[in-house]
């Protein structure tokens, strides 16, 4: 088995970072565009979740 070939999770914090505020963005311009929706809003509430645990994880350093 080739170990180089497999897919790695991204592990540069700040390009995690960005994608997870590039879906926030996202998710909050579908919220406004169709209005409040339950889902979506608990898709924004995950991201923040998860922003916030990757802040902790690399010491505030996003």
């Amino acid at each position: 088995m080739d170990t180089q070939s497999e897919h790695k999770p991204e592990s540069d914090p700040a390009k995690v970072e960005g994608h997870i505020r590039s879906a926030q963005q996202i998710l909050k311009a579908l919220q406004e565009k169709i209005g409040e929706h339950p889902e979506i809003g608990a898709a924004i509430t995950k991201l923040e979740m998860a922003l916030n645990d990757l802040a902790i994880q690399t010491g505030g350093l996003l």
